[in-house]
């Protein structure tokens, strides 16, 4: 436990997933929060959400024991997590027939209590020399920064290049996943590059759970949620014949309800800041 503890304090604080007292909610408002400062100021703010590929399944288990040596494990503890990760194997199992037994290289082993753990060391390091903002949720990864003229899109694309160093050392990005969001006025929307390859754009995307648009405001959360209720709505209006009080109030508080209490709970995040 004490050596847990200490492996928790040398997690960076860009990670928000796994860890005591972070979760989504904190890594959502610091973002916000950074973003909205910017725009509030009439400057122009480039974000990206980065996606790596196989997160989980890629991660090199010489490189991880070699990290979780250099984080300041004890030997002893560090040579049972070897021993834990060597010689795995696995097959695969489709309607009753089975592949034969391979040997697993990488990956840390999902449904475990160690893997988050030996994955967010892994990828602890991803915002070495990064200079502008960078938040984890896991291997959920965004990196903002305030963008007003070709000098400061530089800044970013030298980022970029920072983070393509890393990929190609530890895990590689998915660029056709990756997403850049130009937000403001007078954003004069640079093209950018990961691993030689341009960066999609995009106007809306879902970051942990809350979907933000061009604004960065809570009404595109708004809209979808009062949209998805009324289709449920419309759905038992059309196929439950008998409407009484009673059996409407359940089918309200079974399917319309919950839906309308996830999408507050998201909206009142985006605004307690």
């Amino acid at each position: 436990m004490v050596e847990y503890l200490e492996v928790n304090k040398k997690i960076g604080v860009t990670q928000h997933g796994f860890m005591k007292g972070r979760s989504c909610l904190s890594n959502l408002l610091i973002c916000q929060d950074s973003i909205m400062k910017i725009l509030d100021e009439g400057s122009a703010v480039d974000i990206f959400y980065l996606d790596l590929k196989k997160a989980f399944d890629k991660v090199s288990h010489d490189i991880l024991i070699d990290k979780v040596r250099s984080i300041g494990i004890g030997k002893e503890i560090t040579d049972w997590i070897e021993n834990w990760l060597r010689d795995r194997i696995q097959k695969v199992a489709v309607n009753g027939s089975f592949s034969e037994w391979e040997k697993v290289g990488s990956g840390v082993p999902q449904g475990s209590v160690l893997g988050p753990l030996l994955f967010t060391i892994f990828v602890n390091d991803m915002e070495r020399e990064i200079i502008n903002g960078l938040l984890k949720f896991a291997e959920d990864t965004k990196v903002w920064r305030k963008v007003n003229n070709l000098e400061e899109a530089k800044l970013m694309q030298d980022d970029l290049n920072k983070l393509k160093i890393w990929s190609r050392e530890n895990l590689p990005f998915n660029v056709d996943k990756c997403r850049v969001m130009h937000l403001g006025r007078n954003n004069k929307k640079f093209e950018y590059k990961l691993l030689g390859m341009g960066i999609p754009t995009t106007k809306e995307e879902k970051d942990l759970g809350v979907v933000f648009g061009k604004t960065f405001l809570p009404s595109v959360n708004c809209d979808k949620v009062a949209k998805q209720a009324n289709r449920t709505i419309a759905l038992i209006r059309r196929n439950i014949m008998s409407k009484s009080e009673e059996e409407m109030i359940i089918l309200y508080k079974t399917l319309v309800r919950p839906t309308l209490d996830t999408g507050l709970k998201t909206i009142s995040k985006e605004r307690y800041f």
